[in-house]
């Protein structure tokens, strides 16, 4: 089983954030965020036969390193004691804690260690000053130049570096330099996203569906055309493969034996636990969505007797599984095994998505390899993977 914790509190919001988070400087709301967090950890630790088996843990965001050194102290101390005594080692975890420049230091980087994580990931985004200031980072390349390197200090010896291509102003050549940055230090893991324009952000004022036509815009300010964002994948993929990054998912490479344990877990369909405000649960095909305002979450957890106080309980059906474990699976480079499907559904793949899986054959977006038995995207169809996978919802 997966464990992930929601952190939902940041120091600024991204212009681009359309995520469930938020800047928030009071302590006592914090600390009873984090006392709900826990109450509900303990409760799924009591009642959950899968918490003794736990192959990863992921603290997510928002930002949890802006959390003070106590509170994180809090947060990671009861998180080890719950999860060890459940029966789990943490030495055979995988510990992954979402951390920003500019909110890291040589405390926090210890009270990390202390209590077993042994990953982190790093939100980057961009090495170009000028684009981190478009996004609303709080950060400059200066700042995360120097948490990589006290991380590195610290003993972790596992980080990813987040990055994002498509984004105002940005050219090919720049983000080449972006990419020659990170790659000169070393990561174990790049995420390379492309940006998406959200409804509810600032960024959808200026680019979405209603804002006013390009002409109003700076040259600077303009989104790269489509011929651009193409040679950017292209180029991604390219380079970080002759700097020895396996691209194993869409938008994720690693170095051999690092891939993300969690996230090969969600594209799996692995049962995983979510803690925390808005947090999403998918245990034995029912999926549970937690409360998404912060003092009924609070409220729910630290003031009611004991239970899940989930807003949203989803019985899936048979063929939203399976329509889960290929767009899922296909995000992989392995792709999905048509073993693998008839073992988990007792049904021919074929018999399920013959039309989808043939046509999108023949128009050489999916291939078969090892003699039949999987099924994955082609480079084309990687370019169109959206296509793809709304045929199998």
């Amino acid at each position: 089983m997966l464990l992930y914790i929601h952190i939902p509190f940041c120091v600024k919001k991204c212009d681009y954030c359309d995520f469930l988070s938020f800047p928030c400087g009071d302590e006592k709301i914090r600390d009873n965020y984090l006392r709900a967090v826990i109450r509900q950890l303990d409760y799924y630790s009591e009642n959950s036969s899968k918490f003794k088996h736990i192959s990863s843990i992921f603290i997510g965001g928002g930002t949890p390193s802006s959390l003070s050194e106590d509170e994180l102290e809090k947060l990671l101390s009861n998180i080890a004691e719950i999860v060890s005594e459940a029966g789990n080692d943490l030495d055979n975890i995988e510990f992954t804690i979402e951390c920003n420049p500019g909110t890291l230091n040589e405390s926090k980087l210890s009270i990390m260690r202390k209590y077993g994580v042994n990953r982190l990931s790093m939100g980057l985004q961009s090495a170009k000053n000028e684009e981190l200031k478009c996004l609303g980072r709080i950060h400059t390349f200066e700042d995360f130049f120097n948490s990589f390197n006290m991380a590195r200090t610290a003993g972790f010896s596992n980080i990813n570096v987040d990055l994002m291509s498509a984004l105002p102003g940005q050219t090919l050549d720049s983000w080449k330099s972006t990419l020659e940055e990170v790659v000169a230090l070393d990561p174990e893991h790049i995420s390379a996203y492309s940006l998406i324009i959200e409804e509810g952000t600032p960024f959808y004022e200026l680019y979405g569906e209603d804002a006013g036509s390009e002409a109003d815009l700076k040259a600077e300010d303009l989104l790269p055309n489509e011929d651009t964002e193409r040679d950017i994948y292209h180029f991604t993929k390219t380079f970080l493969a002759k700097h020895g990054y396996e691209r194993y998912e869409i938008s994720n490479y690693a170095k051999p034996g690092f891939e993300c344990k969690h996230n090969c877990g969600y594209w799996t369909r692995e049962d995983y636990a979510g803690i925390g405000l808005g947090a999403a649960s998918l245990m034995n095909d029912t999926r549970y969505n937690e409360l998404e305002d912060l003092e009924e979450y609070i409220n729910s957890y630290l003031e009611s007797e004991s239970g899940l106080y989930a807003a949203h309980i989803e019985h899936l059906k048979a063929f939203d599984c399976m329509g889960e474990f290929m767009f899922l699976g296909l995000r992989m480079m392995r792709g999905v095994s048509i073993f693998d499907f008839k073992d988990k559904f007792n049904k021919d793949i074929y018999d399920v998505f013959g039309k989808a899986i043939n046509t999108s054959v023949e128009e050489g977006l999916l291939e078969t390899y090892d003699n039949g038995d999987k099924l994955r995207l082609t480079d084309r169809g990687i370019d169109v993977s959206n296509i793809v996978f709304a045929r199998f919802i």
